[in-house]
């Protein structure tokens, strides 16, 4: 893998991954594009105790333009885009509308492929290589910030999740906080530890699925389950065997079986629901321990967590949406209407040939 870091007009970093090392990056933007503002900022929740970010600049930002004006395209001729190079294998940069900014973290934009038409489930093992090593090497750049205590890669997929950019791409959040998702685990896991004289609670869990029926897929490094209490239709956790707290802790091995085995499951997701239908819309989260101190999680350190890849879609059935309505909105007590376990066999039904 080559790296090669740039600058946009407008002072915005700009990455190349490259696959080959004797890859020249020395397009530059040729855009008038002024510095980038924004108003973005984080704001305490004196009741629930979590934060919400606050970024009214975001309303301006580019909602589905036509392919042929994709600013996640190369740029060809005059068609001047955020890449201003005319090809890229991936490629990673700050969001020009970004939820965190500053003192309240950075967002950044992962371009998957140069190829618009192409998803990831599409890439090749060597180009999802690629893009785990993108996601490893921005957790540990962003690691250093002092304004970030948490990295989160992941990618929202089809237009029912929100996306307003048609091109293959994901993201990167880097909060000055640790998230409510992950402080909940960590509580989870010190109460678990203390009930149980040290034991670790993701071993326990893997330990347990491994056991059960609704493992989807296993391979000597890694293990994919639909989770005893899934919250969506269809929702996977992929683990690596061996427990690290983040992308950074993997071992070679790991890294090598990673593509195979998540592309498998991705063009699973894109069967589930049978010929002809469309494109499974879903978020892929990667979890990983946060960066800052653990004082709060009392008797928890960043080793006690599991790395871990959560994939799910909000498509129920055919034509069919899972929509957040009162009780998961209102109470955050969801309502599954697929039972786990036979989403796991549908998910092992739909395997490839």
């Amino acid at each position: 893998m080559k790296k090669t870091s740039t600058r946009l007009a407008d002072g915005r970093e700009l990455i190349y991954y490259d696959l080959r090392d004797d890859t020249v990056r020395d397009a530059v933007d040729r855009r008038p594009l002024e510095r980038t503002v924004t108003t973005s900022e984080v704001r305490r929740d004196p009741l629930l105790g979590d934060s919400v970010a606050v970024a009214s600049h975001r309303q301006g930002r580019t909602y589905h333009p036509p392919a042929d004006e994709c600013p996640l395209c190369p740029s060809a001729g005059d068609r001047l885009s955020e890449i201003p190079d005319s090809s890229y294998d991936v490629v990673v940069f700050e969001n020009r509308f970004p939820s965190l900014a500053g003192d309240s973290g950075r967002c950044e934009v992962v371009c998957f492929t140069s190829d618009h038409n192409a998803s990831f489930a599409d890439l090749t093992e060597e180009q999802a290589r690629l893009v785990l090593e993108a996601w490893t090497d921005r957790t540990s750049e962003l690691s250093h910030l002092p304004s970030v205590e948490q990295v989160f890669c992941f990618e929202n997929r089809g237009a029912e999740i929100g996306v307003t950019l048609g091109h293959p791409h994901g993201q990167i959040y880097a909060y000055p906080f640790t998230t409510p998702r992950t402080a909940l685990m960590l509580r989870q896991v010190a109460q678990h530890k203390e009930a149980t004289d040290g034991e670790n609670l993701f071993d326990s869990v893997l330990e347990s699925e491994l056991a059960g029926e609704r493992v989807v897929l296993e391979s000597e490094h890694w293990v994919a389950f639909v989770p005893y209490a899934a919250h969506w239709p269809y929702e996977l956790h992929l683990y690596p065997k061996r427990r690290v707290p983040d992308l950074l802790g993997l071992d070679e091995d790991a890294r090598s079986e990673f593509p195979k085995v998540y592309l498998e499951l991705l063009r699973r997701f894109d069967r589930i629901f049978g010929e002809g239908e469309p494109a499974t819309p879903y978020i892929a989260a990667w979890h990983q321990a946060p960066f800052g101190q653990l004082e709060e999680f009392e008797g928890v350190s960043r080793d006690d967590f599991a790395l871990h890849l959560e994939l799910f879609t909000i498509r129920r059935t055919s034509g069919k949406l899972k929509f957040l309505a009162g009780s998961e909105s209102g109470m955050s007590v969801f309502i599954n209407d697929i039972r786990p376990e036979a989403a796991a066999e549908r998910l092992r039904e739909v395997a490839s040939s």
